[in-house]
């Protein structure tokens, strides 16, 4: 637990400049994942530059204000947690399916998105009566694939390309330069104190970005042509059509998307020393739904919580949600500014490998502690738990082609390691424990702890 005289409670207002820098250090993190989904859908969809360029800049204002609203809350929405909220990749394979089918578009799309934010807005306060299905045992579970999962795409950001078979993948530059970053963290953790150690990442990140412009590895193609200035505003592209099939798919994305935001909170939680009860979790899932609602308004996709700002909390130890908010503030910002978008999306993945590695990892790290603290003795089928629903997460990660004999429609489900995890632990642990014991388990792991 946060102790009162703490500086960086969750709740605490930082001075406005460490809240700028911080805030950056978030969206530096989570950037490249937001601007991926708009990237691979124009991409399939073979829309122009202006419109995939346009896709984009929805995408960052609607991550920004969305974060703004799951940070600050408004009434009975928003966790008040330090969280960035994204486009979720549980959403691209439905998507890309709908874009291939000469039936549907992109229009289509939105409609769908839309139809499954107002689901989510609504089911909110039901998902969030799971609570008592994640004690301990199944919490540390899911935050450790949580960590492992991410962990893949730290390692192929250091690489230099989001797959093996990539031009590029894993040369010694790419490798020496992710290093670099990842020593450089290290050292500022271990030898700076105060502001500067609170800022490990976004220094290394800087460090490496040097690195990388001195050798010319630096690609500013497309910032001379970008606009300086560009108006974010709904149905940019025309008015949504909302096909029932497209709808029923989205709405189970949804469903996905809830269970695996439902670990990221807990894992907040866990590294910010605030307890999250069923109304703070209603409130987040609530966000959710608003927020994918928000997204088919404004032109782009479900949104959900980044799991790779989870990590960084727990490199900085900087709690405050206002630093969050900060980076939402300027997330919408780049959504109206192209060309400072441009700057951003210039830094190479190898100089974002080194610190994906330190906070994904952390995130790892703050899951086998959870795990730690679970009773194996009294309840030695809480080993069995861990074990097997540890290995369902993993499926995705070492064998993806495992589930591919299987109807597609299941994709969304099969090919999330962190909801198979979920689905796994959450069974076993009613199977061998039951939902009371669990609740006594718990309480009396807080009162040794009290």
């Amino acid at each position: 637990m946060a102790e009162a005289g703490e500086i960086c409670e969750v709740d605490r207002v930082l001075p406005l400049p460490r809240l700028i820098v911080l805030g950056l250090q978030h969206v530096l993190v989570m950037y490249a994942g937001a601007v991926a989904v708009p990237l691979i859908l124009g991409g399939v969809l073979k829309l122009p530059k202006e419109q995939i360029a346009l896709l984009i800049s929805a995408d960052l204002f609607a991550c920004g204000l969305v974060t703004l609203i799951q940070t600050i809350g408004v009434g009975a929405v928003g966790i008040r947690l330090p969280v960035m909220m994204g486009v979720t990749f549980a959403a691209v394979g439905p998507m890309l399916a709908m874009a291939g089918n000469p039936d549907y578009g992109l229009l289509d799309i939105y409609g769908a998105v839309i139809g499954a934010g107002i689901f989510g807005t609504l089911v909110a306060p039901l998902v969030s009566r799971l609570l008592p299905l994640f004690p301990r045992v199944v919490t540390g579970s899911v935050i450790t694939i949580i960590g492992i999962t991410l962990m893949r795409v730290g390692i192929n950001w250091a690489a230099g390309a989001p797959a093996p078979t990539m031009p590029g993948y894993g040369t010694p530059f790419h490798l020496g330069v992710a290093l670099i970053v990842l020593l450089a963290i290290l050292a500022i953790v271990k030898y700076v104190k105060g502001f500067f150690a609170n800022i490990a990442v976004l220094l290394g990140i800087a460090i490496g970005f040097v690195i990388a412009l001195v050798a010319g590895e630096v690609n500013f193609s497309g910032l001379a042509t970008a606009h300086w200035l560009d108006l974010v505003y709904p149905f940019q592209f025309g008015m949504p059509r909302f096909a029932p099939i497209p709808i029923l798919t989205m709405c189970l994305v949804m469903l996905v998307v809830m269970i695996e935001s439902t670990g990221m909170f807990l894992a907040v939680g866990e590294l910010t020393g605030k307890p999250i009860g069923q109304k703070d979790l209603a409130r987040g899932l609530r966000t959710d739904g608003l927020g994918t609602l928000i997204g088919g308004i404004f032109n782009t996709f479900p949104y959900t919580s980044y799991s790779q700002n989870v990590g960084l909390i727990g490199v900085t130890n900087v709690r405050s949600r206002w630093v969050c908010a900060t980076g939402g503030a300027i997330l919408v910002l780049l959504g109206l500014f192209p060309k400072m978008a441009f700057l951003v999306a210039s830094i190479p993945q190898f100089v974002l490998g080194g610190a994906g590695i330190v906070m994904f990892g952390m995130v790892a790290a703050t899951g086998i502690r959870i795990l730690g603290d679970v009773d194996y003795h009294r309840q030695k089928a809480n080993a069995y738990i861990v074990a097997i629903s540890i290995g369902f997460g993993m499926i995705p990660l070492v064998a993806d082609k495992f589930f591919q004999a299987l109807p597609k429609d299941l994709a969304p489900l099969l090919q999330s390691g962190i909801l198979l995890t979920s689905l796994a632990a959450v069974l076993l642990n009613l199977f061998f424990n039951g939902v009371d014991a669990a609740d006594r388990a718990d309480a009396s792991e807080a009162a040794e702890e009290a």
